[in-house]
Parts: structure tokens; C-alpha cells; sequence
């Protein structure tokens, strides 16, 4: 059976009150990812579309010999989009349940819940132009309230606009503290109903990041030529966590803490403070014990009351499209087996603007205000993505470049490995000390071997270490530029000797050099154990296992946390900072370790094993200068897939208009009506099956799989499972119900 992985990077874009169609959405991946699991856990069959995921996953392995893993391991939203990303990313790192989510939702995602009680009845004769999203309201109301077509509908939606626009003057109309309440019972009751079991292996790592806005920004200091320094004012933030598997993300305020911040929309949310979710965990009783440790590692600030003067603003004004942080996320990810790696960005409205101020289509001359507001908000975050994807393909093209380098030169390396040893040592039961020995040898013939090539991957492998030592003494220290430290770093290395142009040639390395690099190249061990652990493919699933568990423990190392230190003293911090990483102790049981797992094996197995981790060197050699640390983990390319409106059209044509109803009112449409929220959840669901039917298909080989066949029996399940908790949008059902009939038996006619 062979043995691959689907792994999702999610991407989730913001879109307002079009949260609650990628809700919708990202709950659909939650059920993808269960039935992968249960599945591979050996549990029964599921209901609902869990069921249908199930029948694929087992379809895949009859009719393919392709046993598929479905994992979502890296997250990245902004806005509506990074709510959405908080809450699913919390849900796979500890097990936590969407379910209560839903009713979160459809109940609390209305236009009289999330408005501010202090703004609500503070005056009854307020101007629709008190405020600019009140200005792209009143374009927009009646076609709205024409289209909704029901009576008690209309009044509803009138009621709540008009609510919603008797505002104080220049204040927004929705409650800070109250959206932060919201989701802070929603992150609480999704523990509470969760099994606790994550939907990642032990030890598998889960990434999160969601993008913000610093209002007033933080100073970087930039290096030129002339004037030396200058300082710049950045913006952009992202709120990043990680958990590897075993538990929560993070403790639930500082998911509060990214949440709020995320998706505080101009215009409608206040601005987001640490005092206002102070204010809410002290009225709750809460405690939140790591608060300060919290704000000095995600704020760019100096002090705790630096971070407590932040104002924070929606990630989507200047970063809509968080694709950066999850290429980011790609390094030190372990792969056990093939992988299929996929990009999938969620995008609500395709080629629809955020804010929309004039009435007269795209060809209208903007007027005053919708200049000025699209300038400053709607332009910079509907910037296209072509620059992330070029990005991406470049990568997956050196990665490509990279394994059939690797291919070709396999035979090359293999004769150079039995001339270097000749073919009775593998018959001898590897151990520690031989180990350690034959690696030294294979490294050595390897230098010898690539000539003046190894001189420059030995420079480049040494600049790369000290970069990495830098960036270990100065974190947390404020030490800003690092230019400094790095050029004390180099003098002391040139005056031992270690960075000399002779520390590497053709003959190989310097003495001193090797012993630098023993004592600090963390990044090289990983990649060979990564390199070893893709060349086992679906073999030897115990050393497969045991690569992973060491390169968990390199990793480890390689964060330790490093004392500060004053500058002038970087020599000695440098012997500090490598007995805090100890890497030659862990050497020591590496190579114990693997020893006895080789030692275990049958000879014929163990051969070629020993063959590809002795000539890693050779390989390094080759590849290193060409991704450096890319793809040290994931040697597959990557694909990018988009789930939108647009795309799913099993059911209906016609995209996000012929769907949505929270794109009205600029995207603020499903605050204002519970059946337009019921509406666009469902469409979500849907939506989310059809493109995930298409995306695991798409990874399978060989099969026989109707994929029309399989999506409406998705879809079926769904409106089963839905209708008896959606009973405002009851005629929406009977239309999906008579237009998936239609669609099969147009497809039996053609």
C-alpha cells in the first residue's frame, strides 16, 4: 500500500459578514479532516459528509493502492478570514469541536447583538452620513430589501439598518467588549464539546497566523550606505502560534487576543487595545497568567506598557492575502510519507470589492468619499496575489530542480560510496561508533570528490550558521539592527581562524571550521534526518518514526531560549549559546538510536538505507546552494487550489451574487437578517464539499470514482443534516433539492 499525505494550508481572506459562509466553508474541512482520522484510526463509518470522505478515503486504497492522510497543518486568515482561522486552527491542534460554533453564528452574528449598547439608542434622528459605512449602506438598501422578496424579511432587514445607522456621529455602531465576549464563549464552548483528540499525529506541528494592522505603527531601523541608518514605521503584523499536536495552540485569551484584533473593520469595530480584553477577562474573573510573556513576543514593543498603548486594526487593510506566513510555516514541518502539499485560499467574493461607494458600476467616476475611502481601505486590501503565486511556483520550481538533481546523480553517489568503503562493511552491524566513523569518511570523500564546489557550500553552509547564531543571541533583546553583533561575531571567527578563505577548499575543511560547525549547525542534521526519512518512502515505518522524533528534539535545541546578553561580550555568549543547544550530546543518541534501529533490520533492507544516509553529504553538497533551508522537510512542489462561489458549481452557476446574501450592504448583508446568515452557511457547506471532492480526487491516482456521483451524495447529507436547525431559508432547500435533480439528469441525457 502505498502511503501519501494531502496536506492543506488554508488561507482565509476577509470578507466581512461573508464570515459566516467561510464558517460554513472551513467547518466542511473540519468533517474532511474527522473522517481522515476516523478512518485511519479504524474506527466505523460516519454519518453525514463525513461518511461520503470516508467512502473516498476507503475507495482510495481499494482501487488505487493509495492509502490518503488528510491533514490541514498551517493556517493563515486576516479579518473575517482569520476568525475563521483561530477557530478551525484550535479545533485540529486540540480536538476541540465546530459545532457550537455554528449556533455562535447564526445567533450572535446579528446586527442587534454585535452593536454597541452605548451607540444603539443614543440618538433617534442621526444622518445616514453619520458614518461611511452608513454612506455605502443607503446606496445600496432598497435593491437589497427588493430582492429579499419576503415581507417579514423587509422589515426586518429596514428595522436593522436603521438601527444600525442611528448612530452618534463618527463612532462605530458595534461593541468592542461584546464581540470579544463573543468569542471568548465560543472558544470556551468548543472545548467543552470536543473530544480532545487533535487531527494531526502526535508530534505534527499546527501553525496559525493572522494578520494586523499597528495603527500607529512601530520604527525599523533600515541599513544604507549613506545616511547609515534610517528608521521606517511598519505596519503590518502577524499574530503567529504553534502547537505540535499535543494540545492547544495557545491559551484561549491570546486566540481572543488575535481573533478581535484581526477583524476590527474600519468604520464598525473600535479599534482593538490589551485594556479592552483586560476589561473582559476581569469582569468574567478570569485570570490570564501569560499576558505579559504573550504581548512581549507577539508586539514589536520594548516594554509591557509600550504593548499596552497598542491600537490595533483589521489585518485585511494592508494584508487581505496572508499567503507569506504560510509559505513561512512550510520550514521544519516532519514528512513521513509522500506528500501532497496544497495552497488553498478561500476567497468569498471573487473580483468583488470590499467597500463599494458608487452606484454607477466600474465604469462610474468615483465621487469624493469613495475616493478618498477606497484609497485608504479598498484598494490595498484587494491587491491580487499574483506576486504570492510566482513566489510559490518559484519555490516549487527549485524543488523540482532540486529532486531531479538528486535523481540523477543517485547512481553517481551510490558507486562513489562502495568505492569509498567497498561492500563488506555493510555486512557489518552498524553501531554508534561506526556510525559516526563511515560519516566522517562519506563526508570527507564527499569534499574531495566536488572540489571547488564544496568551498563555496562551505562558505554558504558557515554564513548560514552564523546568521542563525545572530539571530539566537539578539531575540528579545531589542538589539536593533543586529549589524553590530554580527560583525563582532565575524572578527572573533576570523581571528580563531574558522572564517578564513582557507577554512574550505577542494581538500576539504579546516579543523577549526569542522568543530564551528559541530558545535552549531543545527539546520544541517535536520536536513539529513529529513533527508533520510523521504528516501525511506513507505518503508520502515519505525525508523521512519524515530527520524521524526529526533528531528523534534534538533528542533527543540535549535529554539532554546539564550540569556541576553550586552554587546561587546559576543564571544562568550557564543560559548554560552553552544552549550545551550549541546548538539554533540544528541549526536551521541542519534546515532545510538539509529544504530540499533539499522541493526535490527535484515541486511538486504539495511543497505540501502545506510547507502542514502552516508551519502547525504554528496547530496547536501549539490542541493544546499540551491534551496538553502527550502524544502529541507516537504520535497514536493506545491499546488495552489481556490474554494470560492466561483468554483463550486455543482449545484449553481453564477458565483457569489447567485448564492451569497451577505455580499449586500458592502458585505455587511448577513449582520442585518438571520436567514441570510442561514443562507450563506449552507451555500458554505455545500461549497466546501464540492471543491473538496474535486481537491482529494485530484490527489488519487488510478481510481474509478464518479465525482458527480460523490458530491451529490455530499450534498444531500448536508441539507439532511442542516434543515431541521436552518427553518428561516426552508424554501431554499426545496430549490437545491429540485436543481440537483435537474443536474442529474442532465448529466444521464449527456
Amino acid at each position: 500500500m502505498r502511503d501519501k499525505e494531502l496536506r492543506l494550508a488554508l488561507i482565509c481572506y476577509g470578507g466581512v459578514s461573508l464570515a459566516v459562509y467561510m464558517h460554513g466553508i472551513t467547518r466542511e474541512i473540519w468533517h474532511l479532516l474527522r473522517a481522515s482520522r476516523l478512518y485511519h484510526d479504524g474506527g466505523a463509518a460516519p454519518g453525514g459528509s463525513e461518511a461520503v470522505y470516508f467512502e473516498m478515503l476507503a475507495r482510495a486504497a481499494a482501487e488505487s493502492g493509495t492509502s490518503v492522510r488528510v491533514l490541514a497543518d498551517i493556517l493563515a486568515g486576516a479579518s473575517a478570514g482569520g476568525i475563521n482561522a483561530v477557530f478551525l486552527a484550535d479545533a485540529i491542534a486540540c480536538g476541540s469541536s465546530l459545532e457550537p460554533l455554528t449556533d455562535l453564528w447564526l445567533e450572535g452574528a446579528d446586527v442587534d447583538k454585535l452593536i454597541d449598547p452605548e451607540v444603539s439608542g443614543f440618538s433617534r434622528f442621526a444622518k445616514n452620513a453619520a458614518l461611511p459605512i452608513a454612506w455605502a449602506l443607503s446606496g445600496r438598501r432598497q435593491g437589497a430589501e427588493e430582492e429579499s422578496g419576503d415581507a417579514d424579511l423587509k422589515r426586518e432587514i429596514r428595522a436593522k439598518v436603521a438601527n444600525f445607522v442611528r448612530a452618534r456621529w463618527f463612532a462605530p455602531p458595534f461593541g468592542g467588549a461584546s464581540f470579544t465576549t463573543i468569542l471568548l464563549e465560543a472558544l470556551e464552548a468548543m472545548k467543552r464539546e470536543g473530544d480532545g483528540v487533535p487531527l494531526v499525529p502526535p508530534g505534527h506541528p499546527v501553525d496559525l497566523s493572522v494578520t494586523v494592522t499597528d495603527f500607529h505603527g512601530s520604527p525599523q531601523r533600515l541599513r544604507l550606505n549613506s545616511p547609515p541608518i534610517v528608521a521606517e514605521n511598519e505596519h503590518r503584523l502577524a499574530l503567529s502560534f504553534r502547537s505540535d499536536g499535543a494540545g492547544r495552540l495557545a491559551p484561549v485569551p491570546e486566540l481572543v487576543f488575535a481573533a478581535r484584533a484581526t477583524a476590527s473593520f474600519p468604520g464598525a469595530f473600535p479599534p482593538f487595545t490589551v485594556a479592552e480584553l483586560d476589561g473582559v477577562l476581569d469582569g468574567r474573573g478570569e485570570a490570564w497568567p501569560t499576558r505579559d510573556l504573550f504581548l512581549t513576543r507577539a508586539l514589536p514593543c520594548e516594554s509591557i506598557a509600550e504593548a499596552e498603548r497598542k491600537v490595533l486594526l483589521d489585518g485585511a487593510i494592508l494584508a487581505n492575502a496572508p499567503f507569506r506566513s504560510a509559505v513561512a510555516a512550510l520550514q521544519n514541518r516532519p514528512a513521513r510519507r509522500e506528500v501532497d502539499r496544497r495552497f488553498v485560499y478561500l476567497d468569498p467574493k471573487p473580483g468583488i470589492s470590499s467597500v463599494r461607494l458608487t452606484g454607477g458600476g466600474e465604469a462610474a467616476t468615483p465621487g469624493f468619499f469613495a475616493t478618498i475611502f477606497g484609497a485608504l481601505s479598498d484598494i490595498p486590501r484587494e491587491q491580487p496575489i499574483r506576486d504570492d503565486l510566482e513566489a510559490i511556483e518559484e519555490r516549487s520550481s527549485r524543488i523540482r530542480r532540486m529532486n531531479r538533481i538528486v535523481a540523477a546523480i543517485r547512481p553517481q553517489v551510490e558507486a562513489a560510496i562502495g568505492r569509498a568503503f567497498g561492500g563488506a562493511f555493510f555486512l557489518t552491524a552498524p553501531s554508534a561508533a561506526r556510525l559516526k566513523a563511515w560519516r566522517g569518511r562519506a563526508h570527507f570523500a564527499a569534499a574531495r570528490q566536488a572540489g571547488f564546489a564544496y568551498a563555496a557550500y562551505g562558505q554558504l553552509k558557515l554564513a548560514r550558521v552564523v546568521e542563525g547564531a545572530v539571530r539566537h543571541l539578539c531575540r528579545g533583546t531589542g538589539i536593533v539592527p543586529e549589524n553590530g553583533v554580527r560583525r563582532a561575531i565575524w572578527a572573533a571567527m576570523r581571528a580563531r581562524g574558522i572564517a578564513a578563505d582557507d577554512a574550505f577548499t577542494a581538500r576539504g575543511a579546516q579543523p577549526e571550521a569542522i568543530a564551528f560547525l559541530l558545535r552549531f549547525d543545527v539546520s544541517f542534521r535536520m536536513r539529513r534526518l529529513r533527508f533520510l526519512a523521504h528516501q525511506l518512502g513507505n518503508g520502515a515505518p519505525a525508523l521512519r518514526s524515530l527520524l521524526d522524533e529526533l528531528t523534534g528534539r534538533y528542533r527543540a535545541a535549535a529554539a532554546a531560549e539564550f540569556g541576553a546578553f550586552e554587546p561587546g561580550g559576543e564571544e562568550a555568549a557564543l560559548v554560552r549559546l553552544g552549550e545551550a543547544l549541546a548538539l554533540e550530546a544528541i549526536d551521541e543518541e542519534a546515532d545510538r538510536q539509529i544504530a540499533a534501529a539499522m541493526a535490527a533490520m535484515p541486511r538486504a533492507e539495511r543497505r540501502p538505507i545506510l547507502i542514502a544516509y552516508l551519502g547525504f553529504s554528496f547530496y547536501d553538497i549539490a542541493t544546499f546552494p540551491l534551496l538553502q533551508e527550502e524544502g529541507r522537510d516537504e520535497y514536493d512542489p506545491i499546488k495552489v487550489d481556490r474554494i470560492s462561489p466561483d468554483d463550486a458549481v455543482a449545484i449553481r452557476t453564477g458565483g457569489t451574487a447567485a448564492t451569497l446574501k451577505g455580499v449586500h450592504f458592502s458585505n455587511f448583508g448577513a449582520f442585518f437578517s438571520r436567514a441570510w446568515r442561514e443562507n450563506d452557511y449552507l451555500w458554505g457547506r455545500l461549497h466546501g464539499a464540492d471543491r473538496l471532492v474535486d481537491i482529494l480526487l485530484s490527489t488519487i491516482a488510478g481510481h474509478a470514482m464518479d465525482a458527480a456521483a460523490l458530491k451529490r451524495q455530499a450534498f444531500r447529507a448536508i441539507l439532511a443534516e442542516e434543515r431541521p436547525r436552518l427553518r428561516a431559508i426552508g424554501p431554499l432547500f426545496d430549490e437545491i433539492e429540485r436543481e440537483l435533480e435537474a443536474v442529474r439528469h442532465g448529466q444521464a441525457d449527456d
